[in-house]
């Protein structure tokens, strides 16, 4: 049972920065994998990054590499997504997910709206 909290979501201009928080509590997460994902309107959900919470290794969208860094908290049980360079297009509400398998993220919280002005 994890229960993930997004936050630092905004209104930014384009080439602006955003840096956005997962908080994830219930348990411990040396085994987990986590990942944030984004979904625009009337668009399907895609990708954005993911790490696992030990070791830190990372993966990222190619829509995104060289732009956005992910990382974590070990201390906070917070994964972060730093968002730089933003683009109109990466307008979207951002969700955070975990599980124990990369390919398998079974928890998910609500979103944070980031909007990326022209």
């Amino acid at each position: 049972q994890v229960q993930l909290v997004e936050s630092g979501g905004g209104l930014v201009q384009a080439g602006g920065s955003l840096r956005l928080s997962c908080a994830a509590s219930g348990r411990t997460f040396s085994n987990y994998y986590m990942g944030w994902f984004r979904q625009a309107p009337g668009k399907e959900r895609e990708f954005v990054a993911r790490i696992r919470w030990s070791g830190a290794s990372t993966f990222y969208a190619d829509s995104v590499k060289g732009r956005f860094t992910i990382s974590r908290d070990n201390a906070k049980n917070t994964v972060y997504l730093q968002m730089n360079s933003l683009k109109p297009e990466d307008t979207a509400v951002y969700f955070c997910a975990a599980g124990l398998s990369a390919s398998t993220l079974n928890y998910w919280g609500q979103g944070t709206q980031v909007t990326v002005s022209s």
